[in-house]
Formats: C-alpha cells, structure tokens, sequence
C-alpha cells in the first residue's frame, strides 16, 4: 500500500489487544453483513467522506458509534483486498485524519 502508513498483522493485534484502535471497515454493506473483524465499525468507502464530515451528533445517529477524531492516531480502515483501505487511508488523510490502512480483511 505505497502512499499510505500501513500497520502489519502484529501491530494490529498488539493494538486491538490494549483497546488501542479503532477498526473502520471500508467493504460495502453486504460485504460486512457476510463477516468482519469485530468491533470494526462498517462505513462504505463511497459514504466516508460524508460521514468524516458530518457533526458528531449525525455521525452517532447514523452509525451508532462515536465519530472518530481528528487526532486519533490508531484509526485503520481496512477492506477485502486493500485498495479501498487505500483510498479510505488517504481520503481521511486528506481530511486531517491521522489514519492507517490495514491489508485484506482476513489477514
């Protein structure tokens, strides 16, 4: 995933192990439905610029979970293969996001 931070398997679970990160999952609605890692939060990469964007209130009424903030540091969008990690990862970079693209899904 050239152009964006990535974080390896290892770090992920070291992480997730100390409540560490937040876990955005970029796959499409179905796509989450079939299975994800838990605790990840599901927003389609098509929505998350919309979503980083919106108030909090909105954010917590829409998806039932806190917006994430800009400065938190262990915020990993991943998805099945890692492109729209990427874009995601770079998208709320974009934003002012201190993001990390994570690789497929499962592993």
């Amino acid at each position: 995933m050239a152009g964006a931070p990535t974080v390896s398997l290892p770090e992920l679970r070291s992480l997730l192990a100390a409540g560490q990160a937040r876990l955005i999952d970029v796959r499409s609605r179905e796509e989450a439905a079939a299975g994800t890692i838990p605790g990840a939060l599901n927003i389609p990469v098509s929505e998350l610029e919309s979503a980083l964007q919106m108030e909090p209130a909105a954010f917590q009424a829409l998806y039932a979970a806190e917006k994430p903030k800009l400065q938190e540091e262990n915020l990993i969008f991943f998805c099945q293969m890692g492109k729209r990690g990427l874009q995601a990862t770079q998208l709320a970079r974009g934003l002012g996001y201190a993001g990390y693209g994570a690789g497929p899904a499962g592993g």
